[in-house]
Parts: C-alpha cells; structure tokens; sequence
C-alpha cells in the first residue's frame, strides 16, 4: 500500500534492528507460532500482532499462558469471564503458583549449577547464587516459615536492600501462599510504618544496616521501633549485613535456610494475592495495591519474555531499591531462566559511571536505569563504551522519568550506534509498562517504541475521544491481568475506582499525558495532575525540564502552573543551580531563550527562581502535585505525607515562597 502523496514523511530513525535481529527476536518466534495455532497474523510485523493482542484479548493471553508452558494445577474455565473494570476475572479455576515457576530452570540439570542471582555491591565483586542453592534455599525458608504458623493469605514483610535474601524470602512467602510486601531501609521508621501498618504483616526480615556511599548505615533503632509498632508480628528474621550479632526474640537467617527442604509450592487461585506494592503517598496514606499471583506471573513472562527478549543466556541489571516496583520485576527475571544482577549501593560511587563499571563485571546484557541516571552521566561527561567493556550489552533501558531526546543521543554515542534503547512508562499500580520495548521496531529520538502485547493503549481527548499526533490522557480500555485486584483496607473499593475509573467510568485512565504518533510510538509528557494550561494549551512538565536541564548551569528544575482566584495563571520554574553557577540576568534570559526556541513562548515561565533543591518522592520522582498545593497556601501537613519525601526540609523552602506570595 502506498502513502499519499501528502502524508507526512516518516521521521528517520536512531536505530533500528536488522534482519538477523528480527528474526532471532522472541517476539518474532511468538507470533509465528501463535500464527500457526491461534490465528495470530503471520504477516504485519509487531503492528499487526499488537492489534490482534487487544482485539482479541482472551484468545492472546491464552497463547501466552501455552508459550510459556505455564502450569495450571486444575484448569481454568474461561480466560477472562468478566472484562468490566475494575474487577475483570482472570482464569477462573485455575491454580498455581508464581514461585514454582521462577525457580523451573532449576530443575534442569544442566542449569542447576548457573547462575540464578548475580550480587554486587560498592566493595565487592559479583557473588554468584546458582539455581541450586537458590531452591534449596527457598525450600527451607519456606518449610520454616509454615513452621512459624504462616498460612496463605498472610502477610510477610521486608525491611531489606536489594540483596539475595531478599529474593529468597520473596519466593518463600509465595512459595507457602502468603503475601510479600518490601520497603527498602533507607526509608525511615515513619515511611515504613505508613506501609507496613496497613497490611499487618506477621513476619519481619530485617537487616541491621546498610551500606550506601561508601558509608555504613545502622538500622538498628529503626528496626527496633518497627518491632515495637507492628503488634502483629510472630517472629523477626535478623540478616547480618553489617556483622551485628541477632537482638534478644529474633530469628537468624542463617538457621531458617540451613536444612535441605525440597520446596513445596502452595497451589492457590489464579487471583490470590502475591504481594502488596506502594504509591507514593505523597499526599496521604500510601496506597496499599494488591497485585495476584497468576495475574503478575502472566504479565511478567510477556513484558520479560517477549519485550525485553530476555532468556537463558541474558544477564538482567537494573538499579534498583525494594521499594520500588522495578526490583519485583527484576525479580521476575527468574521466570525466563534468566540470570538476575543485583546491587545494593549507590547508583554514582565512587563516580558518577559506576552502574556502567556493573554492566562489565557482570556481562549484563539488558541494562536497566533511570532516565535521571543517563542524564547524570551525560552532564558529568561519562564515556561508557570508552572506559567500559560492554560488547553483551544489547539494550539499554530508562524508566521513572521520561528519557529526553538528548540521552537518546548520548546513548546512541556514548555506549554504542547499534544499540537498543527502550525508554518505558508503566506504573506500580501495574508493576509493568503499558508502552515501551519491542526488540523487532525502530528507535525514534524521545518516543518510546509502542504500546505493549495486551494493552488497549489510547490518547483520549477530554470528552474521551482517541487522539493520534495530539496530546491526551493516558488510558487503557480493555483489563491487564496485573492491575490491581483490590486495595488493601478498601473494602468498598471506592478508593480504587476513585484512583483510575473517575474520569472515564469503566476505563483506566493512568493520570499521564501522552500522545500516541501516526507511527504507533508514544511520547510521555508527564503527569496530567500537574498539568501545565495556559491559554488553552495543555503542557507536560517533562518537555520543560528538558529543555532546562540540558543547560550546564542548571543541575535539575521543577514548573508548577498555578490557576489564580481572579482567573490568572501563574507560572513559576525552579532551579537548582550546578555548583559555581549564577542565577542573573543573564542566566535567566538563556533558560527563558531555549524555552522559548526549543519549546513555545507559551511554555516560558513567568519567574524563574533559585531553590536550594527539587524534593523527591522515595523513589525519586520530582513532587510537583504537593508543591502545587503549597503555592496555592495549603499547610505543608496538609498538602504532603511527611513520610513519602526524600528531604522534607527542602519544602519549607517552598512553602515559603507561598507566605511572600500571599
């Protein structure tokens, strides 16, 4: 078919996978197959296979289920007997169990001695963890944990950094049926209460302390007053990470994971819970959100399996935290025979291409990191591919912010000109990506590549029309298996439909912009609940910090849009200053002149103003909503959760500014 004479041209692309690529590609291998038994289309490339996924959803989600030889101990009746949201009913019926399958490569004998886990952190080389080591583990973990009275349905929690006991005891409380739910401990006392308190959990695993930064950080007190208010708890796990000898009434971990158990997997519901991840909370009470076990393991195998093309040969790096949704990903790992790396420490020490120098001692192939982190390393003049060996790096993926066109560029430089790099957006609420890596298409310069296998992905306008090549509101139309089945403590579940159904009654509607291209990639905008309008046109955050971070002086920024009593808008952008930089004229003339070339005139703020900092949620994302409110003079008690704030004394700073304003 071809184009009309005056159809745009097609943007050129950054990268774009050749034949041998495509074909070796998994996803290619998938839809051959599903060609062949499910009426898949053979032809079309992933386009075609993407529309077949979402108009012909249960069919698809039954061919991932087969592909990936996933075992149902009794069958499932249907693949999706109610598609309403919220509330869609996955595989009634069926039964399973999510652990089970993460440790299968170890029942192949030529696997055993692999590598499950790779563990790295600031001191040490990669310590390996084979598939072996790791099923036994989890099966005495788990026969003790029986012991300790842990029934399915209950809840077991950990105050851990990312470390190999902490994937043990993820896969052990899945393992018996019970309910896993992590904070990582550089969360204070308060932050984890706020979690923890809600789920009532009746087993802590704890660590003394941790190290970060070159530095040792006792968690000793912290850990104490987490026993004292978690009055539900039956035992206490002691994980020496520093040397200290166990507290009085804890338990070692050494001697729960001695004896040789061969693992008993707890068969439960295809909906039973797996584990409860968090929001934010920045502005009240986290949100608790209980994720099923058949519904993760699903999702999980297609995002992992399919679009990061991972398998028995890959090695699966990404920087991050047990609180954050990205380590239970990268947990799921296992699920493809892949080997999993895992750092605990800092993402820039001794210098900032530290995660880099990772990549090389553990040959990780799929290298995964924040956009923040790309930028980080870019400003600060980092050379991967000159002062690393990362010949098995194949892909280079960025989540938790946008990632701008020019870390698209510095990757495509700086690591390597045949590279994939798959920018994602998902969200904890679906521990996935609605859009994002797909090994068999072209990388254009700031989009992310599609909407995922599943995903009923749309740009709706506010009347809740679709939109193509214009900005709109996140949604998705049609049921994932890994939303949320319910909110902890919400039994009306009205906090859960006032969360994503609101907006659009009986559609999930994510709280970003986007646009969908003529191209079928995405372009994130950021968050619409802080959405940037004046005059009429709507403008995400993101767009703006790129544009201002790219200048030197400016080490990171943050634009709130404030609508005003008698009908004005205010628009004010707050900088953080690089070190040795001024805020002059002139300094804000070159910030307001590449707003205003690179961007609109429309898009330049109304003052620019020096902060001492851009506060954070815990897991390092810029707070513009609470900010917001305090501009608009709400009390800082009311407008933030103390306890979801990286530096809460960086917002006195802005609640400041709001009594000069007022």
């Amino acid at each position: 078919m071809t184009s009309p004479a005056n159809a745009a041209p097609q943007p050129e692309p950054l990268w774009q996978p050749g034949p041998d690529r495509i074909a070796g590609a998994r996803i290619t291998a998938f839809q051959t197959w599903a060609a062949e038994r499910y009426g898949a289309p053979a032809e079309g490339g992933y386009e075609a296979l993407h529309r077949w996924s979402v108009a012909e959803l249960d069919t698809f989600w039954k061919a991932v289920a087969d592909w990936f030889d996933v075992r149902f101990s009794t069958p499932y009746e249907t693949v999706l007997a109610d598609r309403s949201m919220p509330g869609a009913q996955w595989f009634p019926g069926a039964s399973l169990n999510y652990a089970e399958h993460a440790l299968r490569t170890a029942e192949d004998p030529a696997r055993a001695d692999d590598a499950a886990l790779l563990y790295v952190d600031e001191s040490h080389e990669p310590v390996a963890v084979s598939w072996a080591r790791l099923r036994r583990e989890v099966g005495s973990l788990a026969a003790e944990l029986r012991a300790l009275g842990v029934r399915p349905g209950d809840r077991v929690s950990g105050y851990l950094p990312n470390i190999p006991q902490a994937v043990t005891a993820l896969l052990a409380t899945a393992a018996v049926g019970a309910v896993w739910t992590s904070c990582a401990p550089d969360f204070g006392a308060r932050s984890v209460l706020d979690r923890f308190q809600q789920v009532e959990p009746v087993v802590l695993f704890t660590v003394d302390g941790y190290r970060y930064g070159g530095k040792e950080h006792d968690r000793t007190d912290v850990v104490a007053e987490l026993r004292r208010e978690l009055p539900t708890l039956r035992a206490v796990v002691h994980i020496p990470l520093l040397g200290t000898a166990a507290p009085q009434g804890t338990l070692e971990w050494s001697s729960l994971t001695e004896s040789d158990n061969e693992p008993v997997f707890e068969q439960v519901p295809f909906d039973h819970p797996l584990w409860v991840l968090y929001s934010s909370g920045t502005t009240g009470l986290p949100k608790a959100i209980v994720q099923s076990q058949g519904g993760i393991l699903l999702e999980h195998f297609k995002q992992l399996g399919l679009h990061c093309d991972l398998g028995p040969e890959d090695r699966f790096f990404w920087y991050t935290s047990t609180g954050w949704m990205m380590w239970n990903f990268l947990v799921s790992g296992l699920l493809t025979g892949t080997t999993v790396v895992l750092y605990d420490g800092s993402p820039g020490y001794p210098e900032t291409g530290a995660q880099w120098g990772i990549a090389e001692r553990t040959g990780a192939t799929l290298f995964g990191t924040s956009a923040a982190y790309v930028m980080a390393c870019r400003k600060a003049g980092v050379h991967p591919a000159r002062d690393y060996d990362l010949a098995r790096v194949k892909c280079v993926a960025t989540t938790g912010s946008p990632l701008p066109p020019d870390g698209f560029r510095w990757l495509h430089d700086e690591v390597r000109d045949d590279l994939w790099i798959a920018s994602v957006s998902g969200g904890t609420d679906v521990c996935s990506c609605f859009a994002g890596a797909v090994p068999t298409l072209p990388v254009h310069i700031g989009e992310l590549q599609a909407a995922c296998l599943g995903t009923d992905l749309q740009a709706w306008d506010p009347q809740g029309k679709p939109v193509v090549g214009e900005v709109g509101e996140l949604v998705v139309v049609n049921p994932m298996p890994s939303m949320p089945i319910r909110f902890w403590n919400d039994p009306d579940g009205s906090r859960y439909r006032d969360s994503y159904f609101e907006m659009f009654p009986g559609v999930w509607r994510h709280g970003d912009w986007i646009t969908i291209t003529d191209h079928g990639s995405v372009i994130i905008h950021g968050r619409s609940d802080s959405t940037l309008n004046r005059q009429g046109v709507r403008m995400g955050s993101a767009d703006i910090y790129e544009v201002v971070e790219r200048l030197p002086e400016i080490r990171e920024s943050l634009v709130i849009g404030l609508e005003e009593p008698e009908g004005g808008y205010w628009m004010p952008l707050f900088v953080h200053l690089a070190e040795g930089a001024v805020l002059d004229d002139a300094l804000r003339t070159k910030i307001k002149q590449a707003i205003r070339e690179e961007l609109s005139p429309r898009h330049v703020p109304d003052e620019i103003i020096e902060a001492p900092g851009v506060p954070h949620t815990l897991t390092g994302k810029r707070i513009e909503v609470p900010v917001k409110r305090l501009l608009q003079g709400t009390p800082l008690e009311k407008a933030v959760n103390p306890g979801s704030v990286d530096n809460l004394d960086l917002l006195r700073f802005y609640e400041a500014v709001a009594r000069k304003r007022g």
